[in-house]
């Protein structure tokens, strides 16, 4: 299973049982000391080994000086799910060292610092003590550069430890400062260093050792905001308003790179795109909003807070039908809340923002894969519909990194929705802007700069009839509204279907999305394993929902709807779309700042059983 059950200390005396790639290390840092090349590099050379891996960081939302935290998962069956123990501690921060030696489990590691000269307390763990400073000192290093490079010195020593090989941690270094020969170098010295005073000086009393798989071959490793917007440039995104929040940022960064990489005139070399950084983000979204009336494929890219400041152009966008997509990198709430830890806490914010009765298709994508699909299919679903798009992500799946086959091509044609040219019009003899006529509740739209004089129309937010005249008869606005209510239903049959794996027999039925998938699925292994209680598994990868999810609902005696939330917001809104049914539902709501774990759903499901 995905625990590593650890050994009792005195079988680590002798020789004690491998434990083959199967572990969790974490490494603790100080926020803003360079750690994080040096822990990409080790994840990148287990991956490169061909284990697979997922990496997390834990960090501060401060600049510098507070504890950071990284978390390298080894899964020889692929999990990658948050796991709760940790085998190998390597602990470089002094302030937090008593707390992080607690950590680890029992039969663990800790390597640390000698010259900090410390009580090696736990009897049940193995201690190394690493020389860092004197061996940096004998490195031709400079001084304003050491205490970045000394990272390296744990590498090296860990590579040593758990044997990995210095060739996938030099390929790794080679990666990351893109074959410049200088810091390769330089890093490499300090890896080294690491790596040959511990294999002449530690005395391995550990079990834990990584081994050569061919489990990642042709895979990539990326992070979800970087999927997300490689998507996004091949749905055809032209112009882009954002303001800086994190976790968002790195996805306009990311879709700033491939924008200029690949969509420049080969003629001119001029940019076929627009990059705006608004002064915030009620000016992002409108700024959007107008982009995507005018015929743009746009997007803006936010965290909960700048969604909360986009409510009113959100009911814009709604009512006046304009396509648009805004990406939701979650982060946790409410308020500031904790701007650097995850969570799936904007689910019912994003699907009912702005006032009035006003609802937005959202995606949930759960993997790079899917990031990447929906970043070009969010704009097809916006056109299709003529409506606001939200993308929920996370900060767990857009700031790390993760393993990923390589991304399928899209499978069909950018889709505009029912576009109207003038010589439709001419045609028919007329252009009403908000008239059903095919009865599925989308109206067809004209771009500005159609070529009729019957193309023009007022762009709305008020009262209108289906010719886009003004109107305050209740007859209008209730035809105007039922008519957006049948072009939901419409929807429900567009966004992406749910994933379900229906197990015969189970009385049980889990319910997730988005980032949750990964302890579902664990989760439901060691269900199986463990208790021999089967159950049955549907992943939604979208709002509205649809009959499948109805069906799965009813063939289970009980749906535990497992989330990263305190408050069950997708169970409620299970429970709203199926009343006749939610008496079924329990909700199995968790929300700390960290990714959900396997252990925790087990638990929480059994107390439940």
């Amino acid at each position: 299973m995905s625990d590593v059950q650890s050994s009792p200390a005195e079988s680590l005396m002798a020789e004690p049982e491998p434990i083959i790639n199967d572990f969790q290390i974490m490494i603790a840092t100080v926020n803003g000391s360079g750690s994080q090349t040096a822990n990409t590099a080790l994840l990148r050379a287990i991956f490169r080994m061909g284990i697979p891996i997922s990496g997390k960081n834990i960090f501060p939302s401060n600049i510098q000086g507070l504890p950071t935290w990284f978390t390298i998962r080894v899964s020889k069956d692929g999990y990658i799910a948050r796991m709760e123990d940790v085998h190998i501690m390597v602990a470089m921060n002094r302030d937090t060292f008593e707390e992080d030696v607690q950590k680890v489990t029992s039969g663990g590691i800790c390597l640390y610092r000698s010259e900090w000269k410390v009580r090696e307390d736990r009897e049940d763990i193995t201690y190394y003590a690493l020389p860092v400073k004197d061996l940096i000192d004998e490195l031709d290093v400079p001084g304003n550069l050491k205490s970045y490079v000394e990272n390296m010195i744990y590498v090296g020593a860990l590579a040593t430890i758990i044997e990995i090989d210095l060739d996938d941690i030099g390929f790794a270094l080679d990666f990351h400062f893109g074959g410049r020969a200088k810091p390769i170098n330089m890093n490499m010295a300090a890896v080294r260093a690491g790596y040959e005073w511990a294999q002449d000086n530690l005395a391995k009393r550990d079990p834990f050792k990584v081994a050569r798989m061919d489990k990642t071959d042709g895979m990539l490793l990326l992070d979800g905001n970087s999927a997300g917007a490689l998507g996004a440039v091949f749905g055809g995104v032209s112009f882009i308003a954002w303001y800086p929040i994190t976790p968002s940022t790195g996805m306009i960064d990311a879709v700033r790179a491939y924008l200029a990489d690949m969509r420049t005139d080969p003629n001119t070399g001029d940019a076929t795109y627009a990059i705006v950084q608004a002064e915030d983000e009620l000016a992002a979204i409108g700024m959007v909003i107008g982009a995507g009336w005018a015929g743009a494929r746009a997007m803006t890219s936010t965290s909960g807070p700048g969604m909360s400041l986009m409510s009113e152009f959100a009911g814009l966008a709604y009512f006046a039908e304009i396509p648009s997509v805004i990406w939701n990198v979650q982060r946790m709430g409410p308020s500031t809340g904790l701007p650097t830890r995850t969570s799936q806490g904007d689910v019912l914010a994003a699907y009912f923002l702005g006032h009035g009765d006003t609802k937005h298709p959202v995606l949930f994508p759960n993997d790079l894969s899917e990031a990447f699909e929906f970043g070009w299919k969010a704009f097809d679903l916006a056109e299709q519909l003529q409506t606001l798009v939200f993308v929920l992500s996370d900060l767990d799946l857009g700031m790390n990194l993760w393993m990923s086959k390589p991304f399928a091509y899209p499978d069909v044609p950018m889709d505009r929705g029912k576009l109207v040219t003038a010589e439709d019009i001419e045609r028919e003899g007329k252009f009403w802007r908000y008239e059903d006529k095919d009865g599925d509740g989308i109206a067809a739209r004209t771009l500005p700069g159609t070529d009729h004089p019957l193309a023009a129309y007022f762009v709305r937010g008020t009262g209108h009839d289906e010719r886009a005249i003004y109107s305050e008869r209740s007859e209008d606005w209730l035809a105007n509204m039922a008519r957006l209510n049948r072009k939901f239903d419409t929807g429900r049959g567009l966004v992406p279907q749910p994933v379900v794996d229906q197990v015969a027999g189970a009385a049980i039925g889990i319910i997730a999305y988005g980032t949750s998938d990964g302890c579902v699925i664990e989760g439901r292994d060691r269900l199986q394993a463990e208790h021999r209680l089967a159950t049955s598994y549907l992943r939604l990868r979208a709002l509205p929902l649809n009959d499948v999810t109805r069906k799965f609902i009813a063939n289970h005696d009980r749906i535990y709807v497992v989330e990263n939330n305190s408050d069950g917001q997708m169970a409620m809104i299970l429970r709203m779309e199926y009343p006749e049914l939610a008496g079924r539902i329990v909700s199995l709501a968790f929300a700390d700042g960290m990714p959900l774990s396997p252990r925790w759903m087990v638990n929480a499901l059994l107390e439940q059983e």
